[in-house]
């Protein structure tokens, strides 16, 4: 098997070497416990929501709708403040994870491609971030389905 490494010169090592010892330190832990408890807090946030449209007269199967409607529109709105970005950049992993993640790609992109007109611009690249996401979640849900079906 060939080594498909590419060789480096000399003045490339040094630089890759000066490079790596200015690099700050990762603090993975920190990052870790703090995305932890970010996507909790979101998470959390979304059952007091569930709760209270269990309260305003949504059943317990239904209440999950308007709950997931107001965590996106609220991410949203966040996005198109641009206050979101910034805490996901203090929280980290914790922001992506949940329904608020998704819709904060969304929003992003099609604001990043609005110029370009609607069906090109946001049509077109609304979904090269969260394409992955859809087409993944769908072909689980097709295969769990088929689990589901042959063992229940």
């Amino acid at each position: 098997m060939a080594n498909n490494k590419k060789k480096t010169t000399p003045t490339q090592a040094n630089y890759q070497q000066l490079a790596k010892a200015k690099e700050p330190p990762r603090r993975i832990v920190r990052n870790c416990i703090l995305a932890f408890l970010v996507g909790g807090l979101i998470c959390t946030f979304g059952e007091l929501l569930r709760k209270l449209f269990q309260e305003w007269g949504f059943t317990e199967k239904t209440a999950g709708d308007p709950t997931v409607a107001v965590l996106i529109l609220l991410s949203c709105i966040l996005t198109g403040l641009g206050v979101y970005d910034k805490f996901a950049q203090w929280a980290g992993a914790g922001t992506s994870v949940p329904v608020t993640g998704f819709a904060n790609s969304m929003c992003s992109a099609a604001m990043e491609h609005r110029s370009e007109g609607l069906v090109y611009g946001v049509g077109g690249n609304m979904f090269k971030v969260a394409g992955a996401v859809i087409v993944f979640g769908t072909v689980a849900a097709f295969f769990i389905g088929i689990l589901h079906g042959l063992f229940a």
